[in-house]
């Protein structure tokens, strides 16, 4: 069962999951959402690294499953690693901090009543001690949702093209034109799982027709509109930016 809530740490989502053991079980796959994760699985800490692809977790059924899902580009402020290093990566969080750290992090969300509380607790006071994100992945993302094209986008915010595409890497993971597509994906999705037609839905999030977005969804999800709908719509489904792993 998955579950999710909004963070006290302000854009950030709380969730977590139980993978039940045994045939038909296996977890939904983790579609790209221009998000990081910080995990909790099997009594590991974990990062989600920026996904450009559909991510199959395995090794997880039977696992109790937590995690921080930080707003697009906003994880690298709190890890201190730029979104391309960790890009469709899944690393334990002691490679990027103190292993010390890491353990007596692991001994506290081991001994928690609620480790989905106890995570987020280690998220808002790492925040806290390292400042509030940059603005600009923000206003990045904004831009595109809004539908402006990437050129238009680097305009609104001030950059060059090759500024936006660096700024870009080092926040997401991936340069804006990937995003742009990552995120009208997610606004597709979330039209098609609200009840949209299919077509409506690729006009209303952006795409040229619905071709578009199933050549879209096959490309980024590895799924056909029609798979991703009955997956949805299954038990063992869950939002499409919520992320597991092995």
């Amino acid at each position: 069962m998955y579950q999710e809530r909004a963070s006290r740490l302000d854009g950030a989502v709380v969730w977590t999951r139980t993978v039940t053991a045994g045939r038909g079980s296996a977890p939904y796959p983790v579609l790209p959402d221009g998000c990081m994760d910080l995990l909790w699985i099997g009594g590991r800490l974990l990062v989600a690294g920026p996904d450009t692809h559909a991510y199959a977790p395995e090794g997880i059924n039977g696992l109790y499953c937590a995690g921080v899902r930080f707003a697009p580009g906003t994880a690298p402020t709190f890890l201190g690693v730029p979104a391309h290093e960790l890009r469709d990566r899944r690393v334990e969080l002691a490679d990027l901090w103190s292993p010390a750290e890491v353990r007596r992090l692991t001994g506290r969300l081991a001994s928690a009543e609620d480790p989905a509380r106890a995570l987020e607790a280690v998220a808002l006071r790492t925040a806290a001690e390292t400042g509030p994100p940059d603005s600009l992945p923000g206003a990045v993302v904004d831009g595109l949702n809004a539908g402006r094209t990437v050129a238009a986008t680097a305009d609104a915010v001030g950059l060059g093209a090759r500024q936006l595409h660096r700024r870009s890497l080092d926040a997401f993971g991936y340069g804006p034109k990937t995003l742009a597509r990552v995120l009208r994906l997610q606004r597709a999705l979330a039209l098609v799982r609200a009840g949209k037609p299919y077509a409506e839905a690729a006009l209303a999030a952006g795409c040229a027709d619905q071709a578009h977005l199933a050549r879209e969804t096959r490309a980024l999800a590895g799924l056909t509109l029609g798979a991703y709908v009955a997956l949805a719509n299954s038990e063992t489904s869950m939002p499409s930016g919520s992320r597991t792993t092995a």
